[in-house]
């Protein structure tokens, strides 16, 4: 009891400063309510003026116009009157014809004839009747249906509606790109917050990578950037592998509106690491079409496939493109993310040994793979331990599916490392030895250097796909094979990368052509 009373004693300031905020803000909303009646008054005020204004000057437009019309009209009577003025020549005309001196008659008779034929002109131009002006005034009728709609709609002016965040844009890579947009029917914002925090990971990991959702877990407070003109943002200094809760809301002139629905981005695990694609290291130029910005790679049959097939009736042999980026990972743990054309019919993305690499494109141009023959057990694949990460690790996608093998490595052929795998059909049942997942739009690798671990994700959700082992005793590229017609575009850095980051080793690999005239 006496813990209770204490408790309910030491509550009271907080209650009766609550009550004294409560008071205020009744007194408050008294004063302002007045304020805005009068102010409502006052713009109810000048619409009447600006009417009379208005009336004034239609008033003076229209009686401009019907002075102009009548001076119009007005001058093309005088001019018919002036015709009517003749009866002086008629009587002249009547008396010469009575004249019986020849020349004299002669001589008259010129000047009458010259004066006939300007009042015949006259009266030829006057056939071709036409008013000079409409009287009818039918242009200067006013429609006020518009402005009648208007005033019976006359209402308070209003906040924005709560924005609609566009999921399909928004993503977080080496920065947060946030896009949204206002509903049809809102009203316009001058200017937009938006608010973000961090929250905890959910144990487990269930709903780590939901663009929505509920995270109940430990939360930050919300950090705001006002006063964002247009429909997008971007956030840097973003903590990595961390989930963040953004919200948005417009403001006018009536103020802040309603929040957007948030939504829940999640961080890439490492530092995002930034490379081209590298057209110099290209086996078979011709069916490997590198973009000129280096982002994107497209393959295509070239000509000696062509050629092939051509001379065959029934199929012909597709050889591995390999294409690598231009950097080379030597520590740390790096992220970068892809897309995968969904029509393409065989990619392999990941990550491969530099000096492997380099073994691969100085190999005769129709061999498929780094190794000189299928590994029997008797040659020098023997000598390889069970348990030894391999030289390559990648993910094989095809025809909108990737194929995710059930087992990590235990072997170079194990997981589909190597290039001379055979092709699963994802659209057959899953076998004992993996199964194949939807390809998403995005697909995300991440490189930890010192274990030596890849991790493969859905890039859109974050949400883990496959992970592998790889070979780290050297430096490692990120490196992508084409079999058959495919294209891949890497994911564009939403601003430059500007964070401290240990200097990345260029590619060192050397083509096979500059060897050959070395020796």
């Amino acid at each position: 009891i006496t813990k209770e009373m204490n408790y309910i004693l030491s509550s009271q300031d907080t209650v009766l400063a609550q009550i004294t905020t409560l008071e205020s803000a009744i007194t408050q909303t008294e004063v302002n309510s007045v304020s805005a009646r009068e102010q409502l008054a006052q713009r109810i005020r000048d619409l009447p003026a600006a009417l009379a204004e208005r009336h004034a000057s239609l008033t003076q437009a229209l009686e401009v116009a019907r002075q102009k019309r009548g001076e119009a009209l007005a001058a093309q009577v005088a001019e018919r009157r002036s015709l009517m003025e003749h009866a002086g020549l008629m009587a002249f005309t009547q008396e010469l014809l009575k004249e019986t001196d020849q020349p004299c008659f002669v001589q008259a008779a010129r000047q009458t004839h010259n004066r006939h034929l300007i009042y015949f002109k006259a009266i030829e131009n006057f056939q071709h009747f036409t008013l000079a002006a409409d009287p009818s005034f039918r242009h200067f009728q006013l429609d006020v249906s518009k402005e009648l709609k208007l005033l019976t709609e006359l209402n308070f002016i209003q906040a924005p509606m709560a924005p609609v965040i566009d999921t399909q844009r928004t993503l977080a890579y080496d920065q947060l790109f946030l896009c949204w947009r206002l509903p049809q029917e809102s009203a316009p914002a001058w200017h937009f917050s938006v608010e973000y925090r961090r929250r905890g990971v959910v144990p487990g990991g269930a709903s780590r990578g939901g663009i929505r959702g509920g995270l109940s877990a430990a939360r930050w407070g919300w950090q705001r950037l006002d006063e964002v003109n247009g429909t997008s943002t971007v956030i840097d200094r973003l903590e990595m592998d961390s989930v963040y809760v953004l919200r948005v809301r417009g403001c006018n002139k009536a103020g802040y509106g309603e929040y957007s629905e948030e939504v829940y981005l999640h961080t890439p695990p490492a530092p995002v690491l930034n490379f081209y694609l590298d057209s110099r290291w290209g086996l078979h130029a011709d069916r490997l079409v590198v973009s000129k910005e280096q982002r994107c790679a497209r393959s295509v049959p070239g000509l000696s496939l062509l050629q092939a097939a051509d001379h065959a009736l029934t199929s012909c042999h597709l050889t591995s493109d390999l294409l690598v980026g231009d950097v080379a990972i030597t520590q740390g743990r790096h992220y970068w993310a892809c897309s995968v054309e969904p029509g393409s019919y065989l990619v392999k993305v990941g990550v491969g040994l530099e000096s492997k690499l380099q073994e691969w494109f100085h190999l005769p141009q129709d061999m498929a793979s780094p190794r000189k023959k299928p590994d029997s057990g008797h040659d020098s694949g023997a000598e390889d331990a069970l348990d030894s990460a391999p030289p390559f690790c990648f993910l094989t996608m095809g025809m909108g599916k990737i194929y995710m093998p059930q087992h990590n490595y235990h072997h170079h052929s194990s997981h589909g490392n190597s290039i001379r795998d055979p092709i699963t059909n994802s659209n057959g049942p899953s076998t004992p030895t993996g199964l194949t997942y939807p390809l998403p739009p995005r697909l995300g690798v991440c490189l930890d250097f010192e274990k030596g671990r890849v991790t493969f994700f859905d890039a859109h959700s974050l949400r883990p796909l496959w992970e592998g082992h790889v070979d780290c005793s050297g430096p490692v590229c990120p490196a992508f094979c084409f079999i058959g017609g495919g294209a891949l575009q890497l994911q564009e850095l939403v601003a430059n990368h500007n964070a401290d980051q240990t200097p990345v080793r260029r590619v060192t690999i050397q083509t096979r052509v500059s060897n050959l005239n070395n020796n």
